[in-house]
């Protein structure tokens, strides 16, 4: 195994959902640590599709891990994004219009959901140098 492949094991691939400062949508791609540790005291899992296409903001901060099935989701201002199996998501757009998904692949979209407490550490490293100024 090469040095290179050593460390990109050590991270899960993640995209984050958050808000700007006049509460719109956006997103980072980034990544996980695969050793981190989240305040989290549950997780519950969810098949329905019911909400897709509609712009909603997350319930509450929290991880979305897919299980099954392909999405493209859409941010604020038109951007968009593909999830799928190997790729956490971290919801913290709990303001504003939020966002909308599309299933791309499938007839359902299985995942869980993880809440994690606001404001203490997750771990996501964003493979950006800045955040958004959108």
């Amino acid at each position: 195994m090469e040095a290179n492949e050593k460390s990109e094991q050590q991270y899960l691939k993640a995209i984050r959902l958050l808000n700007t400062p006049d509460e719109q949508c956006t997103f980072e791609v980034g990544k996980l640590p695969i050793q981190a540790h989240i305040a989290a005291t549950h997780f519950f899992g969810k098949t329905e599709v019911s909400n897709e296409y509609t712009p909603h903001p997350a319930p509450r901060m929290q991880f979305v891990v897919t299980l099954k099935g392909k999405l493209c989701f859409t941010v604020s201002n038109g951007d968009t994004f593909i999830v799928e199996p190997g790729i956490i998501l971290l919801a913290e757009d709990t303001k504003g219009p939020g966002h909308s998904w599309e299933l791309l692949e499938g007839k359902k979209w299985e995942r869980l959901y993880i809440p994690f407490v606001p404001g203490t550490t997750h771990g996501f490293i964003s493979d950006q140098t800045a955040p958004p100024n959108r």
